[in-house]
């Protein structure tokens, strides 16, 4: 991905095999967030393509590769802060599924979205916060509501962006729980940006280090720890 004369995301690389946790690291300025923007079809490469479970995706704008099975999360939460929990992930379902929407009935009718917004929470570890508003919520509470409305979509890929930044020290754990719970007990494949090298450690079967916008070194979190280029460029250690 090019902007001008400038190379952002130069010559990227790589291929997740379906069920692989992978993070992503580098540090700021590196490419990762445009890089999850070229996945999610916010922008669109200036050469290569992109693609999913098979099929080129490089020309779909964003909400076809939702249809098509990629799920997103950014680094702001991004919920109705008026709307309660259920409301929140009940649209979320209902939008997934097109022609879930009839003029002359009311939206709780829908039973499906109903049932799949009340797992979502349940998953995420919400249960119980159906009624409370969105915008009332911790913000630990509020990146839990990101995720579950994030499965409402039903994606088989997630693409995590930082998902426990802002999050307090005592919720980083319950975080990571509700994460490793995603993967194992749904078996997704999951992409993940984050800074938190005890996390990354915790969750990734590999690990995608970017650099300048190059992929520097991709491979097992302690083959990487290893390498001595990422940990004198990155760790900052010899």
């Amino acid at each position: 991905m090019r902007f001008g004369g400038a190379t952002i995301v130069d010559d990227v690389s790589f291929t997740v095999p379906a069920g692989l946790f992978v993070s992503i690291i580098g540090p700021n300025g590196a490419g990762k967030t445009s890089l999850f923007n070229l996945l999610s079809g916010l922008y669109s490469p200036s050469a290569g393509s992109v693609w999913l479970r098979g099929d080129d995706i490089t020309g779909m704008p964003p909400f076809a590769r939702v249809r098509h099975g990629l799920g997103r999360s950014f680094q702001l939460t991004t919920v109705f802060t008026g709307l309660s929990t259920l409301e929140n992930t009940r649209l979320a379902a209902q939008a997934s599924h097109p022609g879930n929407y009839a003029f002359w009935r009311g939206a709780g009718h829908n039973r499906a979205a109903r049932e799949r917004a009340a797992w979502a929470l349940e998953t995420v570890g919400l249960a119980g916060k159906e009624r409370v508003v969105a915008g009332s919520l911790s913000h630990g509470d509020k990146r839990k509501l990101d995720l579950a409305i994030l499965l409402c979509s039903e994606p088989e890929v997630l693409l995590l962006d930082e998902p426990t930044a802002g999050v307090s020290a005592e919720e980083v754990p319950v975080m990571l729980e509700v994460i490793r719970r995603i993967r194992q007990v749904e078996g997704k494949t999951v992409l993940m940006v984050e800074h938190k090298m005890d996390v990354v450690h915790d969750l990734s079967d590999r690990v995608a280090v970017l650099a300048n916008g190059a992929l520097v070194a991709y491979d097992t979190p302690a083959a990487v720890m290893a390498d001595p280029f990422v940990r004198s460029a990155y760790l900052g250690v010899t």
